[in-house]
């Protein structure tokens, strides 16, 4: 039975999430379909016009971690691209915008569906929805995500047994098929995948329902700025501030984990 606290928390909470997780097995089968049938060149605009990207969370060896989704900061992608003109290097923001709408509407009508479900129940509260995929070997180092405003969600797709958690604060949780971790991410953390398979997951973030609206989009708002600034193509899910500071190793009694770092980086 899962033991829940302050930043593993019960998805019962969240009713909204419903939509999603009783569609788990399309959104899978959704994911699957486009990885298998898509074209070589659709594989590459999805991981490259749809991926958020992160400057600032490493790795550790030569694990490697792959992105890409459909709603972020509440917007579809291609609105998304539209507001904050996004110029990619092969694309203008309107070419962009386009080739992703295609591809959104062609392979992931269904999950698309299942989001405007659950922002309809909750007046917008879900703000990003991406595939994220750790491949064999990988690693993160510790790590924060500076959301005061916001939940992940992780809706199990594809979990292979074995040795492929997260390490939260002094808990190490595991992803299961067709449910829910939802989780605090600023608390330090540092998932890690050590079995010869990929997992998958529908990473869901949120609004936190414990705090006015008008607060949290103002936040939300700041965050997204400064983020779009640094770096365009995060799509403002990662920023700057995602660097675990060394008082975070220490509040959370992990200085361990800051010496086991700097030592694989000698």
């Amino acid at each position: 039975m899962a033991i829940y606290n302050e930043y593993h928390l019960d998805p019962k909470q969240f009713p909204f999430l419903n939509s999603l997780q009783d569609n788990w097995q399309v959104i899978r089968d959704e994911f699957i379909h486009f990885t298998k049938q898509a074209s070589e060149q659709e594989l590459k605009l999805a991981y490259a016009l749809m991926g958020p990207q992160s400057k600032t969370i490493k790795t550790k060896g030569n694990g490697k971690y792959s992105a890409f989704g459909v709603l972020f900061q509440g917007l579809f992608i291609e609105e998304y691209i539209q507001v904050h003109q996004i110029h990619y290097p092969n694309y203008e923001p309107e070419a962009a915008s386009k080739k992703v709408l295609a591809l959104r509407e062609k392979y992931f009508p269904n999950l698309a569906l299942a989001i405007a479900k659950a922002n309809s129940i909750n007046d917008g509260t879900i703000r990003n929805v991406y595939f994220g995929t750790f491949h064999p070997g990988l690693d993160i180092k510790l790590h924060v995500n500076y959301n005061p405003h916001m939940n992940r969600g992780y809706l199990g797709l594809i979990v292979p047994e074995g040795d492929v958690a997260m390490k939260i604060c002094h808990d190490k949780l595991y992803w299961q098929v067709g449910e829910f971790m939802v989780l605090d991410h600023s608390y330090p953390h540092c998932p890690h995948n050590y079995t010869n398979y990929d997992r998958t997951v529908l990473v869901v973030d949120f609004f936190k329902t414990d705090q006015p609206r008008e607060k949290v989009i103002q936040l939300e708002k700041k965050l997204v700025t400064q983020r779009m600034q640094d770096n365009p193509y995060s799509l403002g899910v990662f920023g700057k501030s995602d660097r675990a500071k060394k008082e975070d190793f220490i509040k959370y009694g992990l200085a361990h984990q800051l010496e086991w770092d700097k030592a694989l980086e000698a």
